[in-house]
């Protein structure tokens, strides 16, 4: 699909950057995708084709400069990048949960319905979760194969969710599509009553 828009960040010493165009995610192209002279630059206008393979963000081939000013006005990298500034990066309200989390971990080890290996479990779960989104910000600038985004709100749901906070707020991925952040928020919400529910309901139930 043929689209025009304008390059918002270009990194020279890796050799990628992304293009924004009104109304959709930023893409992402590759040095070897840019067919103008010289190399790309912030704020440049350009035409791509745009691509999608597999279960990767959209990617431009076929880069190139165009001459629009008005493609410029329309695209300019200035408003979003003010927007993206002031807005807070990820979820920040899903946190007030760490406190709750905190204390019905405490709760259930002094009360003995959760096992001492499953505090390690939930440790390296959030280790796991920090890495799992490392590198897939590192796929996505290098155009290389994505985590798929089911893995990480799985990862969140099972109890990473802190460390998937955490990770949106430090390196700033998956920190601005609102349908990931709401779902990443219910998972966080469903763990914490799925964790009350076992400590409350289930375990005096079955003698625990």
């Amino acid at each position: 699909m043929k689209k025009t828009g304008v390059v918002r960040r270009w990194d020279a010493a890796r050799g990628f950057g992304f293009i924004h165009s009104p109304g959709q995610a930023d893409v992402f192209f590759h040095i070897r995708d840019f067919r103008g002279t010289g190399a790309p630059s912030e704020g440049m206008a350009v035409g791509f084709d745009e691509i999608h393979v597999g279960g990767k963000g959209p990617r431009g081939m076929a880069v190139h400069p165009v001459a629009s000013a008005g493609t410029a006005r329309a695209a300019s990298p200035r408003r979003p990048a003010a927007r993206r500034a002031s807005a807070p990066a990820g979820a920040p309200w899903v946190l007030w949960l760490l406190p709750l989390w905190i204390g019905l971990l405490g709760l259930g080890l002094w009360l003995q319905r959760l096992p001492w290996w499953g505090l390690a479990a939930i440790v390296a779960l959030n280790a796991v979760t920090l890495f799992a989104y490392a590198f897939d910000k590192d796929a996505a600038q290098n155009g290389r194969w994505r985590t798929q985004e089911q893995t990480l709100h799985l990862f969140a749901l099972l109890g990473g969710w802190p460390a998937a906070g955490l990770a949106q707020r430090m390196l700033r991925h998956k920190s601005s599509k609102a349908a990931f952040l709401q779902v990443y928020a219910a998972t966080a919400v469903l763990h914490c009553i799925a964790l009350g529910g076992w400590l409350f309901w289930v375990a005096p139930r079955i003698g625990l």
